[in-house]
């Protein structure tokens, strides 16, 4: 069962209104004195029991100065925390029950803030990110070139764009647009660095379109928008629960590095048609994973601040993707 530790400091002022609330929101808890008239009340909470329990902390105690919470993963808690539908949890006063779809995916997501702490450091533009997008997109642009797929693969693995295409679609479902902006603009940058570096290589290498690594990166089929869909969906479900950010960027990785490095090196090699079949499927394959990305964080209960404006951002990401489709449709048509 998936617990976290949950250690809570308030005045003691708040000591009985944090018990009531900590007994709904929690299996078992301790409290003790702190120096400075201050109360500690350490928590085992569900997984699941996170989210709520962070709102309604910072609803009442936010603007306290003495209030603190410290949210620890534990790998283990004796007697063992059993989970059914016997042993839930009651919903706070005015709260809607989670439908059982997003009781079911929502059992093992970690809380919003942990989602914003792991993904924080990744959505600033900094030296490290800038040099490591380059390099993954050198390493797969030659990987292409010479038709290995295994130098490919292993450029996934570097690739640093899951946080800024995560912290786009993370911020279209919470509305949080400071972190949008910054996701934006870090993808914005690691894109043009792309290029530009692997344009550069193009000028300088030799570019033989008939290589077929090079070549499925210009044509869009429907199999690539349902990867890119796939890629989105698995890679914010694994990202939502926890698990490595290096193995969840992989997924994205995928559907990202090789299109965009492959439209550099037809651009600067003076292949411009090519280069741009490869820059519409790099652009489509980014709006199937909002798409996905998106509806997996609402299937997952996360929280919309405005139902509306998370509905219609997901339904112009929607739009945009069935014109892509049309398209796509038309030129399989004619071809």
């Amino acid at each position: 069962m998936s617990t976290r530790l949950v250690e809570i400091i308030v005045p003691d002022a708040q000591i009985a209104s944090l018990r009531a609330l900590v007994v709904r929101h929690c299996r078992r808890f301790w409290q003790e004195p702190l120096p400075g008239d201050r109360e500690k009340f350490s928590c085992i909470v569900q997984k699941r029991y996170v989210e709520r329990l962070l709102a309604e902390l910072d609803q009442r105690y936010g603007t306290l100065p003495a209030f603190c919470a410290v949210v620890v993963a534990l790998e283990a808690a004796l007697p063992a925390i059993e989970e059914s539908s016997a042993t839930a949890l009651p919903e706070g006063p005015g709260t809607a029950p989670p439908t059982r779809l997003e009781s079911f995916f929502s059992r093992d997501r970690i809380s919003t803030d942990e989602l914003y702490d792991d993904i924080a450091d990744s959505v600033e533009v900094r030296p490290t990110f800038l040099l490591t997008a380059v390099l993954s997109a050198v390493i797969a642009a030659l990987g292409m070139r010479s038709g290995q797929p295994a130098v490919v693969i292993g450029a996934m693995v570097i690739a640093p764009l899951l946080g800024p295409t995560m912290g786009i679609a993370l911020a279209a479902t919470v509305g949080n647009w400071v972190l949008g902006r910054k996701a934006l603009a870090t993808l914005v940058s690691g894109v043009l660095a792309v290029l530009v570096v692997t344009m550069l290589l193009g000028h300088f290498v030799s570019v033989d379109a008939a290589v077929t690594e090079l070549r499925n990166r210009t044509l869009i089929q429907p199999a690539d928008v349902a990867l890119a869909l796939a890629s989105g969906a698995a890679g914010v479900l694994a990202f939502s629960r926890g698990s490595s950010l290096s193995l969840v960027g992989v997924m994205i990785a995928v559907a990202l590095v090789p299109p965009l490095s492959a439209a550099g090196l037809f651009i600067g090699n003076g292949q411009a048609t090519l280069g741009i079949g490869a820059l519409l499927l790099f652009t489509t394959n980014l709006v199937c994973i909002n798409v996905a990305g998106i509806a997996m964080f609402l299937i997952q209960g996360l929280p919309p601040k405005n139902w509306r404006i998370t509905g219609g951002i997901l339904l112009s990401w929607v739009i945009i993707l069935v014109l892509f489709a049309a398209m796509i449709g038309g030129w399989i048509a004619l071809g």
